[in-house]
């Protein structure tokens, strides 16, 4: 069953100054999530793959096309239906250093939503519990402090606070882009077996294809606000159609430094056609 779809979507931003025309984040993009399921989406830094979540999550301007959620469509929900929504579609952001308040106890953190919805003190309680437990940390960690916890437990806690209010739906915004290598593979595992025991479907976005292909059902690949290639995770990875895509490809890190070394000669030598207009950066796409 399709959990999320969109069709046709793009965003515009409007400049700041009046001299200069509205700039076009995403053109006419269309994907669909089904329930359970994990569409990775990848691309380089401005490419509008951060845009995408953004416009689903309604924060950013859609101009045209449909978000469909569950059946019900979202891409102009007013506030009151997006306050609603958030029990069913919740957000990890890339660093877990700011995305929580340094101020509120981890018990606090994950309570808020639950009391911004009126959840009882008892089901709350119960529902923290059960997400410190998804996430493997103790129960004692709701009495501590961010500022006690790695990065890697951080990002833990934030996944958590994403799962207390059981959504069907989790948008991952380069969720482990601020790891090192050893503490993402854990971070991976563990969205992995959560979505494993709750049957929680992902939009998974990245810019790193070989972090997509582990996380991901289906991937899209995105470039200057389109879509330029989806398939299934192995028909991206294996046989990839778009030149751009193989580019990302050989852009991915490997262990054989030979290899790495291999790569990298080619990945140079590649030859991407690129438009005449450079797209700015995802966050300066937000602040335009």
């Amino acid at each position: 069953m399709r959990l999320l779809t969109i069709t046709d979507l793009s965003v515009t931003y409007a400049r700041r100054s009046w001299r200069k025309p509205p700039f076009t984040a995403l053109r006419d993009v269309s994907l669909d999530i089904r329930e359970g399921e994990s569409l990775g989406l990848v691309g380089e830094s401005g490419s509008g793959k951060s845009t995408l979540g953004r416009a689903v999550l309604g924060l950013a301007p859609v101009s045209s096309g449909s978000i469909t959620f569950a059946g019900e469509e979202i891409a102009h929900a007013h506030t009151r239906e997006r306050r609603r929504l958030a029990s069913d579609i919740q957000v990890v952001f890339q660093d877990p250093y700011s995305s929580l308040s340094p101020s509120l106890t981890i018990g606090e953190t994950l309570a808020e939503p639950l009391r911004v919805r009126k959840v009882g003190r008892r089901e709350a309680d119960r529902r923290i519990t059960e997400a410190l437990s998804l996430v493997n940390l103790p129960p004692d960690a709701v009495d501590r402090l961010p500022r006690d916890f790695s990065g890697g437990q951080r990002q833990r806690i934030a996944i958590a606070r994403a799962l207390v209010l059981e959504p069907r739906l989790i948008i991952c915004d380069e969720p482990v882009s601020a790891l090192d290598l050893t503490t993402q593979s854990r971070v991976l595992d563990l969205f992995l077996e959560v979505q494993r025991r709750t049957g929680v479907a992902y939009l998974f976005i990245s810019h790193d294809l070989s972090v997509v292909r582990v996380m991901s059902h289906r991937i899209a690949v995105m470039r200057q606000g389109r879509i330029v290639e989806s398939g299934t995770a192995a028909e991206v990875t294996s046989a990839p159609k778009s030149a751009y895509t193989r580019k990302l490809l050989l852009a991915a890190p490997v262990a054989d430094p030979a290899l790495q070394k291999a790569r990298r000669a080619a990945y140079l030598d590649s030859r991407v056609p690129q438009d005449t207009q450079r797209a700015p950066q995802d966050t300066q796409e937000e602040k335009a």
